[in-house]
């Protein structure tokens, strides 16, 4: 490892010498002095040298004269202490500077760049802090949700996402040849994850990609997506999934308002909010009624809620219940997967729901139908073959427990908790119907 100290540390370091290293964001190449601002993955600095005087050799000179923004370099130097230096109260007064990866002259974007140009260049466009600031966030969020996890007892799965027959619907299926017949990437884990229930683990979780053939150019999708999924045994009613949900929700939010709320407020202008439980919970034709007193009646020819009707019922629960979260429950059979329970004494609606994040959905949860004679009546009914099935319904048939899960999105959560417009920003490499590349 090279022996550099982060920028983070320079304000607390001693005054002398010092070596940092990072890539070059500005340069100043004056008459009589020369400055560069340095920056690694921490933040920047500022890095200082005065002229020789005119005649006598300068190559530390002559290589900042050089440099092109991007350029990556170590530089060795006496650091001070300053407090009229704007950038951290400290700079480097520079006596070696290498170069160690030299950029072209002409960066490809600017700031300016409109969002597909920059994902054209997604490892220049991260050299951003705000954008990188993003993925920081999605670090400590999911540490936060995998710790609630361990703390009850969960297991970390890592399912396929190579499948011999769909996973949720015949529907947005990616196949793809598999030497003498055919395969699907898995939309979902979730018979993988539903699996591990009559294994006995109790619960399972994991943060992992899943796969829809969605031809949508819409802000909130993808081809390929990083989904959080969570199943675990014993449960009475999809309450408890929500209860749980809310429980990570709220301590994915506290850790990333603890460690990143002052740099989300600078970087965003964002207040973060943690949320109050209990999280309100309206059943969907109740929201449907409220929504239509708000003047918007939805157009939708099938049950479900649409985008508009979503926004509606969080500016619903956060002007009359004070929150930016909402469940929406009991959700119509005639939209729901075959693998969810239903009502007892209501077989048209579900014991299921999708949650709601200032004004989007991130996510749909349920109590699952573990009683194998009514999943392949429910199988059926949605024209699926329990012939097709049957290795999933054979999880059914050696005994298995009450149980249920859900199925989140992480782009869209750090879309919303961070006022973004789409998910593109928040996803490391996007894919979608017309990008495959870098």
């Amino acid at each position: 490892m090279i022996d550099r100290t982060l920028v983070s540390r320079l304000a607390a370091a001693v005054a002398g010498p010092i070596t940092v290293a990072g890539w070059v964001e500005t340069v100043r190449d004056q008459k009589k002095v020369q400055f560069v601002v340095l920056r690694d993955e921490t933040g920047a600095v500022q890095l200082v040298h005065p002229r020789a005087a005119e005649g006598e050799a300068d190559p530390i000179a002559e290589t900042i004269s050089a440099l092109s923004v991007g350029t990556f370099v170590v530089a060795t130097g006496e650091l001070k202490h300053d407090e009229r230096v704007k950038l951290g109260g400290v700079e480097v007064k520079l006596d070696g500077l290498e170069v160690t990866g030299a950029a072209f002259p002409e960066p490809p974007i600017a700031e300016d760049s409109s969002i597909d140009k920059r994902l054209d260049w997604r490892f220049i466009d991260l050299r951003n802090p705000k954008n990188a600031l993003i993925f920081r966030i999605q670090t400590t969020l999911e540490h936060a949700w995998r710790q609630v996890w361990i703390d009850r007892g969960f297991i970390e799965l890592h399912t396929p996402k190579l499948m011999a027959s769909a996973s949720e619907s015949k529907a947005e299926l990616f196949r793809l040849e598999y030497f003498e017949t055919e395969a699907f990437l898995a939309q979902s884990p979730q018979f993988f994850k539903q699996m591990a229930q009559p294994a006995g683990f109790g619960g399972i979780f994991e943060i992992g990609p899943a796969f829809r053939a969605d031809p949508s150019f819409t802000s909130r999708h993808a081809t390929e997506f990083t989904s959080v999924d969570c199943e675990f045994s014993w449960i009475d009613s999809h309450e408890d999934v929500m209860d749980l949900h809310e429980e990570l929700m709220v301590a994915g939010l506290t850790a990333v308002k603890e460690r990143h709320g002052e740099a989300i407020a600078l970087a965003f202008g964002i207040d973060l909010q943690v949320p109050q439980r209990p999280f309100p919970r309206i059943p969907l034709a109740e929201a449907k009624q409220i929504v239509a007193e708000r003047g918007y009646t939805v157009p939708r020819t099938d049950a479900d809620m649409d985008p508009e009707g979503e926004r509606q019922i969080a500016a619903y629960a956060r002007e009359v219940l004070g929150h930016d979260f909402v469940f929406l429950t009991d959700y119509d059979v005639s939209i729901r997967p075959f693998y969810h329970m239903r009502h007892e004494g209501d077989a048209g609606t579900t014991k299921s729901y999708d949650l709601i994040y200032n004004g989007v959905e991130i996510s749909t949860g349920a109590q699952r139908e573990h009683r194998v004679d009514v999943l392949e009546i429910q199988a059926r009914e949605k024209g699926l073959e329990p012939e097709e099935l049957s290795f999933y319904l054979d999880f059914f048939r050696h005994g298995v427990p009450p149980h249920g899960g859900f199925g989140m999105g992480l782009a869209r959560v750090l879309m919303l908790m961070l006022g973004l417009g789409s998910i593109r920003e928040t996803t490391y490499l996007f894919r979608g119907p017309t990008r495959l590349l870098p």
